[in-house]
């Protein structure tokens, strides 16, 4: 079974659980608030807005409540599934980072939170492209992941099994990739993991296509 397979049924298994675990994260992460606010601003206006990598899709929601045209890509059909009962303001999308369901130039901005750690080292610079191509010129994309080295594994996951790695990721290697891809990084972050969170270190970029 491949990487991406193992990820798929992974999250089919949690989807539920997630959905009701996290459905109001966001209530206690006020610097991914302030981000997302800054991101959505400014968007260009009516553009749709991507959440990639959604999950149950209340980071989209969150931003379809402020405004937004949003669409929700999701590996995970269970995820998929999830977000568009709770979520019927969202259009929902099953699809990989790698080819992503989207027209060329079809969004103004893009969300991807937490998202690239599933993916093999030599997948990103091609994940990368793709979203650089389902961007809009001057669209704004804005990332986040774990930093460090370390591939982090779970086999039991809130009571299920599952087979999926977390892989933490070098915040100048991933600039670098960025600007190799054609974004110019225009804001770098780091924070800790807030209490309710994993004790890890969490990187922030928000990237321009050119």
């Amino acid at each position: 079974m491949g990487d991406h397979d193992r990820v798929r049924l992974s999250y089919d298994t949690v989807a539920e659980e997630y959905a009701t675990r996290l459905c109001d994260e966001l209530s206690g992460k006020p610097l991914d608030r302030a981000l997302l606010a800054s991101l959505l601003e400014q968007a260009e206006p009516d553009a749709p807005i991507a959440d990639l990598g959604c999950g149950p899709g209340h980071v989209a929601a969150w931003l379809a409540e402020r405004g937004a045209r949003t669409v929700g890509v999701d590996l995970s059909a269970g995820m998929v599934e999830v977000g568009r009962h709770r979520y019927p303001a969202v259009e929902f999308r099953q699809g990989d980072l790698l080819s992503l369901p989207a027209g060329d130039g079809e969004f103004g901005a893009a969300v991807a939170l937490y998202t690239i750690i599933h993916l093999a080292p030599q997948e990103l610079r091609r994940a990368f492209e793709e979203l650089g191509r389902v961007l809009r010129p001057a669209g704004l994309l804005l990332l986040s992941f774990h930093v460090g080295e370390e591939v982090r594994h779970l086999d039991e996951w809130w009571g299920h099994d599952v087979d999926v790695d977390f892989r933490f990721l070098d915040p100048t290697r991933i600039a670098d990739l960025l600007a190799d891809t054609g974004f110019t990084v225009e804001m770098r972050m780091e924070r800790v993991n807030y209490p309710h969170e994993a004790a890890t270190r969490r990187a922030y970029l928000l990237a321009r296509r050119t």
